[in-house]
């Protein structure tokens, strides 16, 4: 006679949510990029090789550190065009997470009931010089752009990292070394610290009475009354234009601010010295305020 025993069934585990990092930003260039591409080199950036994704869209980067500033626009004269280019205005639009593995993270998201689109996978060629060209794969997890009216939010998983932080695009003029925060206005900041809250927990959101702030390593990602983005930036600030919610300024380490005034005076970009940051207004940086701290 035999016996069968039943083992009880093993318990299916929640998937950890993501520990927030920022991978880069998006400036939006719209169909203009040479001439923001031209603008950023005056800033103090030193950019890599124009670069043609095979979603259509074309960028230059600044890379820094362990993230880097994405440049981001559509060439006509390639006859392509790709949505949420030119579907945003200029200036800064983009806030990129970093990921190891996008089906584990969209596995997680989903299961926490945020709203995030399948795993998407592209790539484009890489001009590393000396007549070498490789192609640097990604895949992205994106929220529906009608998820945060701010701009576009996603994280990135890098299938071939070396092909972006190459060391030799590192050095910038202005000694930027890597990305501080970013600020975002809204009317409401507690919508997106729910959406924080949401894709990487609750314990990981920084919440006050008009301010909520999302810790990222280095960085810190700020969400500000339009009131308060006037108070801390004055006419250097950029206007919302009706929009809810717009990111509005990024801030930058530098190994010296007397480095990065010098880059600016030679690349004649008027800005403004404070104790311990660099300010340069939005309607001379494209569309954003760009801050140098130490």
């Amino acid at each position: 006679m035999t016996s069968s025993m039943t083992s009880p069934m093993t318990p299916i585990l929640p998937v950890p949510l993501p520990i927030p990092l920022i991978d880069h930003v998006i400036v939006n260039a719209r169909d203009g990029l040479d001439a923001t591409a031209a603008l950023w080199t005056r800033l103090g950036f030193h950019l890599t090789p124009r670069g043609h994704h095979t979603l259509g869209s074309s960028n230059n980067l600044a890379i820094l550190g362990t993230d880097y500033i994405e440049l981001l626009g559509v060439l006509p004269d390639r006859g392509t065009s790709r949505t949420g280019v030119m579907d945003w205005p200029e200036g800064l639009n983009g806030l990129v997470y970093k990921t190891l593995d996008s089906d584990a993270l969209h596995a997680a998201l989903t299961q926490s009931g945020a709203n995030v689109l399948p795993p998407q996978a592209f790539s484009r060629p890489v001009d590393m010089g000396s007549g070498r060209i490789s192609e640097a794969a990604f895949r992205t997890v994106r929220l529906p752009a009608e998820s945060v009216p701010a701009g576009r939010m996603f994280f990135c998983h890098h299938l071939t990292p070396e092909l972006v932080w190459h060391d030799p695009w590192r050095r910038h003029p202005n000694g930027a070394m890597g990305l501080a925060g970013m600020v975002i206005a809204a009317q409401d900041p507690a919508v997106l610290a729910t959406l924080f809250a949401q894709l990487f927990g609750a314990d990981a959101v920084r919440t006050g009475p008009d301010c909520t702030a999302l810790p990222a390593g280095l960085a810190t990602v700020e969400v500000v009354t339009p009131e308060a983005l006037t108070a801390r930036y004055g006419p250097a600030a950029p206007p919302m234009n009706g929009r809810t919610q717009a990111m509005a300024a990024l801030r930058v380490r530098t190994a010296s601010l007397a480095r990065a005034a010098q880059a600016l005076q030679a690349g004649g970009i008027p800005a403004h010295q404070g104790p311990h940051e660099l300010v340069v207004a939005a309607s001379d940086a494209g569309g954003l305020t760009l801050v140098f701290t130490e």
